[in-house]
This record gives C-alpha cells, structure tokens and sequence, in this order.
C-alpha cells in the first residue's frame, strides 16, 4: 500500500507519530499486536482500510508447516 500511494517508511512514520523501527516491525509482520488507533491512524494516511495492510495468519499452521 505504501509503494502504491508512493509513500516512503519514514514519511508513513512522520505522519502516524510512530517510530520507524516500530513501523519496521509491523512491515515486516514481526508485530504481535497492534493498537486500533495505530491502525487508524495507518489507514488515514495511505486511505485505505484495514483489509488493505493486514492478512490473517494462523499462527497454529505456521508452526506446524515451517
């Protein structure tokens, strides 16, 4: 979504008050959780919604099937 609205990490960072290494984790899918106002504030700046950045993963198949 970033590549698409031409954004770089640390314009998204400036922009949702976030850390780039904070930033870095949840791009990278590292992040275990994630708050909704970070989410929101996500959305807003790339205008996409949540469904756009975030996929499920089930966390008991990913240990299983390396």
């Amino acid at each position: 979504m970033m590549a698409k609205r031409k954004m770089s990490l640390n314009e998204l960072s400036e922009k949702v008050d976030l850390t780039l290494s904070n930033l870095s984790i949840l791009k990278t899918g590292k992040a275990k959780a994630i708050r909704f106002s970070t989410l929101e504030a996500i959305c807003k700046a790339l205008d996409c919604q949540p469904g756009d950045i975030l996929e499920f993963a089930d966390d008991e198949k990913r240990t299983t099937n390396p």
